[in-house]
């Protein structure tokens, strides 16, 4: 994980070269934004591994800008965390909602920060293997970040991609609700077990006919992923 890339999103100089500082210690390469404008160029530019986001921005809110590159393709899978004074629990679910992986408020220390950040980094890195999955005419490519069915692309939002990608690394064995959460919306989401249901009807409907039984239900469990009948 060492070696991954960090955005720094906050309009505050001293704030960024504090984490930077912090980043840099633990082994990771920094780029710095004060502005969701300047992010966004260098988000598409430099194609970070996850960004810091401070809530309050000038101009464009770091909400706004969490929105937007949620909603787009290109940088939907981009890890978020975001930064805030803000620690109303309505803020929280606020920021997790339109897509934030983790939320930490200020003040915080480097050390948790740091945690917190490879800890985001572990639940969103199975996009680390590079080769593309297979399974009969399904095929999930993690770099260009594309679900193709029997050739064709497939239309899925990003958290059904990301549910997708979990269960095809994870075949054969069936989750729960709360593991599943855990490990693709993340452990400190305010998002309820019953939100999984409606993410895999989603899926099973992207799936189509020929591949939505891949996504099988076990009765007094959860889900699984699995070839066999």
């Amino acid at each position: 994980m060492v070696g991954k890339t960090i955005l720094i999103v906050d309009d505050e100089a001293p704030i960024r070269e504090m984490i930077a500082v912090a980043l840099e210690m633990a082994g990771y390469e920094c780029l710095e934004a004060d502005s969701a404008q300047q992010a966004h160029a260098v988000i598409v530019d430099r194609k970070p591994d996850l960004i810091l986001l401070d809530w309050m921005l000038p101009g464009t809110s770091g909400i706004e800008l969490a929105r937007r590159l949620k909603r787009d393709e290109l940088t939907s899978s981009i890890p978020i965390i975001m930064l805030t004074a803000k620690g109303e629990e309505d803020n929280k679910i606020q920021g997790l909602e339109v897509g934030a992986d983790d939320y930490i408020t200020k003040p915080f220390s480097p050390r948790e920060l740091v945690a917190r950040l490879k800890a985001v980094l572990r639940r969103t890195g199975a996009g680390d293997s590079e080769t593309p999955i297979e399974v009969g005419g399904l095929m999930l490519d993690p770099i260009s970040h594309r679900v193709t069915i029997d050739g064709k692309p497939a239309e899925m939002g990003p958290t059904e991609y990301r549910l997708l990608q979990f269960f095809m690394t994870h075949q054969e064995r069936a989750y729960t609700r709360g593991q599943l959460l855990d490990q693709v919306w993340g452990g400190n989401v305010y998002v309820e077990e019953r939100t999984v249901d409606v993410h895999i009807r989603r899926l099973r409907k992207a799936l189509g006919e020929v591949y939505e039984n891949l996504v099988q239900t076990v009765r007094g469990t959860g889900y699984r992923f699995s070839t066999k009948s």
